[in-house]
This record gives structure tokens, C-alpha cells and sequence, in this order.
């Protein structure tokens, strides 16, 4: 993340000319004139986002392709856009992939071949949709990111998420003080998971995450019994609960046949109780683990004091912020203002960042007070 540098008001004007046309309601590219790539390439990374936009009709078709529904926060994104969108007077398609990159790539040009004005994307793989969403740009379609970073393409103009990094920092820190309340003076016997690799969030999870726990591994506060420490080692293919416990059955036997493991940082709610299944067929005491999504069984099991902590990243209000980025568009308003963008391997593009909240037992009403279903959970 970076703060971006604004380019003099002569500049953007000389490149929002160059760029932006009225035709088709969307933007124009153009793949035979290198020096006009370039400086649409700038103009993206670089210049004022409140530049002249044309907008779009009214009612317009907004496509949103989201990598699956395997998890609540993704049906709960999938009921929501629906919803929502056809409240603010558009057109929805709502698909998923069911994580297959083939599948969301197909869905994509159907997508652009019915019209779509935008399309919003939560990737399968952020790093193998760069020719589709190249094609959605010069068919004048804006393109969204959802939740995760749309990488090495220019066809994209803004990602919708939560701080990835803080969460890891604020999974690492809950997974720490769950360790001094539950389980008395360090050292403590821990072991790290991530979540798949073809999610760029999940690495910025982890890194966020090492952030805090590397400084206390150094001083011998954390010990990695099994020695596994690099993402790599740690990630989960798929986000995939089973093989997550499969891994867990086998750190247990292979390393603590003779010992109590103390805690376990977890990447998602998912595979959080996947590790807790896994300790409690093996014996163990239950370890303090962190988790992410505050899914509802988990919330159950923060509130009873099987997990830890979870990491609320509300999906509400994440659409809601995507959907103001859309009525911004479809009025010629162009993208919101925003002063964090992120390298994707080819520009900068500008993030919409929301803050993530950490829950414990002791703030999980604090933290619910304006969502009844989840506090319902809570008794």
C-alpha cells in the first residue's frame, strides 16, 4: 500500500481526453498505440479519480462474479448484491464459479456479451483473469475487485475489501492475548496456518499475521514445534476445511505425541474448526484459535469458549460500499476519491479499504449490537 500522487490538474485533463469518450457508457481502450497504452496505463495508476466520467444509463445491467458459495460470507454476498442492487434500480447478474478460473472467466464474457455497464469481481485466482477483464476494458465495462485483488491486468479500477494485512495482525494479536489469558506463563507450543494461495488476501493475511508473531518466535515466547513458518508450508489449497484437518491430524502425531499444543493461528472460521475438531479426536486440550468471517457456527463457538477469536469483516457493509462505487459511476461521477492503492504487478489501483474488528467473548455483543442475527446467537 502506498499514498498516491496527484498529477497536475493540466495533466489529468490532457489524459482524461485521451482516455474517457461517451460512447457505450463505460471506457475505451486501445491495443494498437503502445504511447496511448502508456498513458492510459499512467492515467489509471496515477491520475485524479474524480476526472470526467461519461456514466451510463439508468437501470443498466451490473454483472457480479464471485469465486463460490462455499462459505456464509459468500452467500451472504451473493443474496445481498442481488438484493441491493435490484433495490438501487439495476439489472443483476449474480454468478458463482464454484472456484473453477475456467468457469469464472466464461461467466465474465457472458457477463460483457449481456451488456453489463460494471462488473464486479470476487476472483477464484486474482492472478488468471487478466485477458478477460483486458476484454471487459475495451468493451467499456468498469471492473471491480471484490474482496481480493484483481492482479497483473489494467483492467480493473478499484478493489473493495478489508485491510488484509490488519487482519492478520489482528488474528496474531487476539491468538497472543487468548495465549496469556488461557494458558498461563510462555513458552507456548503453536503451529501456523494460511489460507489457499490463489487468494491474494491470504498471503497478506499471513505476512500481517508474522508481523506480530515472528518478534516473539525470535525470543522464544512462540514455539513452532513442527518448524513449519513459511507460508508456503502453511497455506491451505482451496481454503479446504478437510485438508486443513488432515494437516492438523498430522502436525499432531508427527510432533505432539508428548506434548500440549497451546494455540493454533487460523486463517478462517473453517478451518478454525477443522483445528479444534482435529485437537479434541486427539486428545488435546482445546488451543486458543484465531478465525476470520465471523461465520455462525463460529460466533457460536467464540461465545462458548471453544474458539477464541473470530475476525468480523461485515458483508454488508462491503456491498453497500460497492454499490455506492457503482451509483457513482452510472451518474458520470467516475471512481470515489481514495488515498490506498496496491500494486498488481502492472499498475496501482486504488483500494477501498474497510476496517476488520477483532471478536472475543468479551466484545461479541459490543461488536453484534447492530446485526440481530448474529447477536441472536449470543445467549
Amino acid at each position: 500500500m502506498k499514498k498516491r500522487t496527484l498529477l497536475s490538474m493540466a495533466l489529468v485533463a490532457t489524459m482524461a481526453l485521451a482516455t474517457f469518450t461517451g460512447c457505450g457508457g463505460g471506457r475505451e481502450g486501445s491495443t494498437t498505440d503502445t504511447a496511448a497504452d502508456t498513458t492510459k496505463t499512467e492515467e489509471k495508476a496515477d491520475a485524479d479519480t474524480t476526472a470526467d466520467f461519461p456514466g451510463f444509463e439508468e437501470g443498466a445491467t451490473i454483472g457480479v462474479s464471485l469465486p463460490w458459495l462455499g462459505t456464509q460470507n459468500w452467500k451472504e454476498a451473493e443474496e445481498m448484491f442481488t438484493a441491493q442492487l435490484e433495490e438501487a434500480g439495476y439489472k443483476p447478474i449474480v454468478q458463482a464459479a464454484d472456484q473453477k478460473v475456467t468457469q469464472q472467466q466464461q461467466q465474465i464474457e457472458s457477463m460483457i456479451e449481456n451488456g453489463a455497464k460494471v462488473i464486479v469481481v470476487g476472483p477464484v485466482d486474482g492472478s488468471q483473469l487478466g485477458a478477460v477483464l483486458e476484454q471487459a476494458k475495451e468493451a467499456g465495462v468498469y471492473v471491480i475487485g471484490y474482496d481480493r485483488l484483481l492482479e497483473n491486468t489494467t483492467g480493473v479500477d478499484g478493489v473493495v475489501q478489508f485491510g488484509s494485512v490488519k487482519t492478520g495482525e489482528l488474528q496474531a494479536e487476539a491468538l497472543l492475548k487468548g495465549l496469556e489469558e488461557k494458558k498461563g506463563e510462555a513458552p507456548y507450543n503453536i503451529e501456523l496456518f494460511g489460507g489457499g494461495p490463489a487468494d491474494p488476501n491470504a498471503p497478506n493475511f499471513f505476512k500481517g499475521a508474522m508481523s506480530v508473531l515472528q518478534p516473539k518466535i525470535d525470543d522464544g515466547t512462540l514455539v513452532v514445534v513442527s518448524g513449519q513458518t513459511d507460508f508456503t508450508q502453511c497455506a491451505t489449497v482451496d481454503w479446504d476445511n478437510a485438508k486443513a484437518q488432515s494437516r492438523m491430524d498430522s502436525l499432531l502425531a508427527g510432533n505432539y505425541s508428548d506434548k500440549e499444543i497451546d494455540g493454533v493461528l487460523s486463517p478462517n472460521d473453517g478451518i478454525a474448526r477443522a483445528i479444534i475438531t482435529s485437537c479434541e479426536n486427539a486428545g488435546q486440550e482445546i488451543p486458543v484459535v484465531s478465525g476470520l468471517d465471523a461465520e455462525n457456527e463460529s460466533v457460536e463457538w467464540v461465545w462458548s469458549g471453544r474458539q477464541y477469536s473470530t475476525v468480523a469483516k461485515p458483508t454488508n457493509d462491503l456491498v453497500a460500499k460497492t454499490i455506492e462505487i457503482i451509483d457513482s459511476l452510472q451518474a458520470g461521477n467516475g471512481m470515489p476519491s481514495t488515498d490506498v492503492t496496491a500494486d498488481n504487478g502492472v499498475i496501482d489501483v486504488n483500494i477501498y479499504e474497510l476496517p476488520p474488528v477483532v471478536v472475543t467473548k468479551d466484545n461479541a455483543k459490543e461488536v453484534f449490537a447492530n446485526d440481530p442475527s448474529r447477536l441472536e446467537l449470543l445467549k
